[in-house]
C-alpha cells in the first residue's frame, strides 16, 4: 500500500471530463493516489456516455470544450434525472458564468488555475454530502438512471415526465427497480408478481412487458428493460 494514500473501501468512482490532456492526466493521477477509481473523457458526448456506462459517484467537468460545452453537459445530466455531484472547472472568473453553471445544475465551481489540493478537497465534500443525503433518503423512493418511482404516491417519472401505469405494470417496474442490472428469470418474475398458483395464460408476462416498455420509451427515451435471450429480463440502460 502506498504510504499516505487514503484508502476508500468502496473505491468511489470519479469521472473527469476535460479536453485539456494535462488537466485530465494530473487529476487522474492525483485522484487515483487518493484511492478513487478514475475515468476520463476529453469531450462532452464521451462524458455523457461514460456517465451511463460507469455510473460515477462524482463528475469533474470543464466548461470550455468543443462540440458540447460543460454547461450543456450538466444540463443533460440533470435533464436525464441523474443527481451525481458535479464540480465545474473553468478559466472564466465572471460571477455570471458561475451563476449560470450553478443554475444549470452544477454543485460546485472552481476557477482555473487552481492548487491541486483544492479539487481533491471539494470532491471529498461533494461525496460526503451525497453519502449523507443517501442515508436520509426514504426507502419508499426508488431510482435507476432517469426513472424515478414514488411508492407512497405510486407515481413513476422518466426524465421528469409522469408515466401512467396499470397496477401490474407498476408492480413489474417496481421489481425491476429493486433489482437493477440483475437478470430476472421468467419464473422468478411470475412468482413475484402473479404468485405460485398462477394458472392463466402462459404468455401473460410478455403481454405486460410490451406496454411497460412502450410507456417507458415514450418521448424518445432509450430502452431500459432488456430481453436476455434464454434467461429472462433485466433493467439495464443500452450501451
Amino acid at each position: 500500500m502506498v504510504v499516505g494514500a487514503v484508502v476508500h473501501f468502496m473505491r468511489e468512482k470519479i469521472l473527469v471530463i476535460d479536453d485539456d490532456e494535462k488537466i485530465t492526466s494530473m487529476l487522474r493521477r492525483s485522484l487515483a493516489f487518493e484511492g478513487y477509481t478514475v475515468f476520463t473523457a476529453n469531450h462532452g458526448m464521451d462524458g455523457l456516455k461514460q456517465i451511463l456506462e460507469n455510473e460515477p459517484d462524482a463528475v469533474i467537468l470543464d466548461v470550455m470544450m468543443p462540440q458540447l460545452d460543460g454547461w450543456e453537459v450538466v444540463r443533460r445530466i440533470r435533464e436525464g434525472g441523474s443527481d451525481v455531484p458535479v464540480l465545474m472547472l473553468t478559466a472564466k472568473d465572471e460571477i455570471s458564468d458561475r451563476v449560470k453553471g450553478l443554475d444549470m445544475g452544477a454543485d460546485d465551481y472552481l476557477v482555473k488555475p487552481f492548487a491541486l489540493e483544492e479539487p481533491l478537497a471539494r470532491v471529498r465534500v461533494l461525496l460526503r454530502r451525497k453519502s449523507s443525503e443517501k442515508q436520509e433518503r426514504p426507502a419508499n423512493k426508488l431510482q435507476y438512471q432517469d426513472v424515478f418511482m414514488d411508492l407512497d404516491t405510486r407515481e413513476v417519472f422518466r426524465g421528469g415526465q409522469l408515466i401512467e401505469l396499470t397496477t401490474k405494470e407498476f408492480d413489474l417496474l417496481h421489481l425491476f427497480l429493486q433489482n437493477p442490472k440483475r437478470v430476472l428469470s421468467r419464473d422468478v418474475i411470475m412468482e413475484k408478481i402473479w404468485g405460485y398458483d398462477y394458472s392463466g395464460e402462459s404468455n401473460v408476462l410478455e403481454v405486460y412487458i410490451a406496454p411497460l416498455r412502450q410507456k417507458t420509451e415514450e418521448h424518445g427515451h432509450k430502452r431500459i428493460i432488456q430481453t436476455v435471450r434464454g434467461a429472462g429480463y433485466v433493467l439495464r440502460g443500452e450501451s
